[in-house]
């Protein structure tokens, strides 16, 4: 099979794009041209400074009265700070798309803050203060209305959703994103029934990552009582009441791969929820969504015959957590232990019937590097290695004082032989991993 579409053609998987907007309009071009600008970190950041620098005016203004000369270049500066707000507004108005932009109340209440305080400040430099310096209401009245305008200060509130925004989405880089129907997560609709997304947290790094409430509201809003959370790091967890309490852990460590067992037994999981009802879907993350994560998407997708190769399915997962048109870069799995883990479960279904293989115990004798030359010390003599056995280190080299190794380079072939001296018998799943000083 080369795709899920191609079997299925009538299903259609939600790109988290509105489909009103025409792809090829004048439009649109403009508005993808300009939305890295008004949505990036320095605009948004600048914005915030302009808010305090414009409250400062405002206080200063008040505070020195009598000299007409300075007031009329602080007004000035603050009136050209409105002018910039209300400009930032309607970019953020067009980049959005008006519909989308005013369903938040707090947008809302931000743009009536922007307009309202423009036509204050205008009223306030405008008007002829030479006369109304002889009547005291107009004074007061005047001077009411420049306190008004401190008003501003409750553009934090938007400011601060803003930068939380644009900073989940420079963290995200250009995985594909769910940004529509008030939702924008870091969420992908590998299938119509598999979505890929990051770690849903809370506190401090919902600042950067997806707010839990958020992906609750989203996964209660489209798939309400029929999905399920899968959450693959090791090495944290959260409250399942967000989820219902459907919530499963397969402990994975970052940059990692899981047991065959583990695989095995995600796939059997997702198998009998998947056959509960067609409506059904599952939820996978890990901590960025994209390693580990897509290790286990794709052994999905082999398990439920949506792809019959692990190259076909890593390749599908990857074009579709990937966002081309924020950028080329690759968003799929890249660490070569977990693409050949997804490899070894392509065999593990059609060679062995979804069971592990009779297992085998062995000793390793040597490893042997190649291109040694610009790692390290480029010898070898800076390296440790451990073997490691169900996340227990069951052999530890120091090739530096050959402790339980002996250390051989060759400078001709530029590698090194690292005999092993008292190696244990080893079985299952073995990582071997070595430390450098660089």
């Amino acid at each position: 099979a080369s795709s899920p579409a191609a079997e299925e053609p009538t299903v259609k998987i939600d790109d988290g794009r509105d489909e009103d907007i025409e792809p090829d309009s004048c439009s649109n071009a403009i508005r993808r041209k300009i939305s890295p600008f008004v949505m990036s970190f320095g605009f948004r950041v600048f914005g915030v400074v302009l808010i305090f620098v414009d409250i400062i005016v405002v206080i200063v203004d008040l505070a020195i009265s009598e000299k007409r000369s300075v007031r009329d270049i602080l007004e000035g500066v603050s009136l050209a700070i409105a002018l910039f707000f209300l400009i930032d507004v309607l970019l953020r108005v067009f980049v959005q798309g008006f519909q989308n932009y005013f369903q938040s109340k707090l947008n809302i209440l931000d743009a009536l803050i922007v307009v309202g305080t423009l036509l204050i400040g205008m009223t306030y430099s405008f008007s002829d203060l030479a006369t109304a310096d002889q009547i005291p209401r107009m004074v007061t009245l005047f001077r009411v209305l420049r306190i008004v305008i401190l008003i501003r200060i409750f553009r934090l509130a938007s400011q601060k959703k803003q930068l939380e925004v644009v900073t989940r989405r420079m963290v995200s880089e250009n995985k594909r994103r769910y940004m529509k129907d008030g939702f924008d997560l870091d969420l992908t609709y590998i299938t119509d029934r598999i979505i890929a997304m990051s770690f849903p947290s809370s506190g401090k790094q919902s600042f950067y990552r997806n707010p839990i409430k958020e992906v609750a509201r989203f996964l209660d809003t489209k798939h309400a009582n029929h999905y399920k959370v899968y959450n693959l790091c090791s090495e944290k967890g959260y409250d399942p009441k967000y989820f219902h309490y459907r919530v499963e852990r397969i402990f994975i460590d970052d940059h990692n791969v899981p047991a065959l067992q583990d695989m095995l037994k995600f796939t059997a999981s997702v198998r009998e929820w998947m056959s509960q009802d067609e409506k059904n879907i599952v939820a996978i993350h890990c901590k960025g969504g994209k390693g580990r994560t897509g290790t286990m998407v794709c052994t999905w997708l082999i398990d439920s015959d949506q792809f019959e190769s692990a190259k076909e399915s890593l390749d599908y997962f990857g074009e579709r957590r990937t966002d081309r048109s924020t950028s080329t870069k690759f968003q799929g799995v890249e660490t070569p232990s977990q693409s050949r883990y997804v490899g070894y479960y392509e065999i593990l279904k059609n060679k062995y019937n979804l069971k592990l293989p009779p297992e085998r115990q062995l000793k390793i004798k040597n490893l042997k590097i190649y291109s040694i030359h610009g790692v390290g010390k480029g010898n070898g003599t800076d390296m440790k290695v451990q073997i490691i056995v169900a996340k227990q280190v069951v052999l530890q080299c120091v090739c530096a004082s050959q402790e339980n190794c002996k250390l051989f380079f060759d400078s001709e072939s530029d590698s090194v032989v690292i005999g092993l001296e008292d190696s244990p018998v080893i079985r299952g799943d073995v990582k071997v991993r070595f430390e450098s000083c660089s």
